[in-house]
């Protein structure tokens, strides 16, 4: 594989910035709790544009936390003729990313797809080219050799997810998301025959999944309507409350702490059956 030496410069004074907003966070009063999105952005003091389902026609991906913006009007609904820079601003103000992140994921995704981050634009569905930036064994999708159009939720799969919970109330924990992705790609491994994936993947889903862990502090009540109808509740608010926003050298220790606990295997407790139906214990 050819290095490009400019990506590689790029990715290193990235890294080197999430560091500094690292240690800022750690200097600087965090934000009020309710008051996290920026004034004037969409989502301000909980108060987020009004939800519109996708309809035929619509651009949708593999990814609530884009499908959702797009719903609710942040990016167009359309799904359609985005720029990468403007992903960057929005999912800075919408979900509290830190910049070096809000840079790095649109700027990984453009390079995926061989546009320019600077002048391209993309479509939600373009993202979806296999093993770019979707992958098999994903904890809320088909594998795509099962459906191929990835913007379409597995809804057995994420009730499933969501009954998991070991928290309080029921909310999702590191243990639980560990615990269902190994279940996840047990499951996948032994149905796909072209089952794949490489230990960068494996990482890059255990970091999406720590997204409901962080962003949304594993609290059912909101992870529900994100994941089901790709929807963010009226009066929601990003949990992560420092000023610079989550970057990317934190972010990663709640990834490696799922990443860590997962085992591929299939345990007989997580509550519902891969088709969605309650696992019923047998009677002596």
């Amino acid at each position: 594989m050819t290095i490009n030496p400019v990506s590689a410069l790029t990715n290193i004074g990235v890294l080197i910035w999430d560091l500094g907003l690292t240690i800022y966070n750690v200097v600087t009063p965090n934000l009020p709790a309710d008051d996290v999105v920026p004034v004037g952005s969409a989502g301000a003091h909980g108060s987020w544009p009004q939800y519109v389902a996708p309809t035929e026609g619509d651009s949708r991906c593999s990814c609530p936390a884009l499908n959702a913006m797009a719903n609710h009007g942040i990016l167009p609904h359309s799904g359609r003729e985005i720029t990468f820079r403007e992903l960057n601003a929005k999912i800075r103000s919408t979900y509290n990313f830190a910049p070096s992140f809000c840079f790095f994921v649109p700027k990984y995704i453009a390079d995926v797809l061989c546009r320019d981050y600077w002048s391209d634009t993309f479509s939600l569905a373009d993202i979806d080219v296999h093993n770019g930036i979707e992958h098999d064994a994903s904890m809320i999708r088909e594998d795509s050799i099962i459906q191929p159009d990835q913007g379409k939720p597995a809804i057995h799969l994420i009730r499933e997810l969501l009954s998991c919970g070991s928290g309080p109330n029921g909310d999702l924990t590191p243990i639980d998301l560990s615990r269902f992705s190994g279940k996840r790609r047990a499951e996948s491994k032994k149905s796909n025959p072209q089952f794949s994936l490489s230990t960068f993947h494996k990482l890059f889903g255990s970091s999406n999944s720590s997204t409901l862990l962080t962003i949304f502090g594993g609290r059912l009540k909101d992870i529900t309507p994100f994941l089901l109808e790709e929807r963010l509740p009226e009066g929601w608010q990003p949990r992560i409350v420092h000023p610079m926003g989550l970057t990317m050298t934190e972010f990663n220790k709640t990834a490696f702490q799922v990443e860590l606990g997962i085992k591929e295997e299939l345990p007989p407790n997580l509550g519902l059956s891969g088709s969605g139906v309650p696992v019923k214990e047998k009677v002596a």
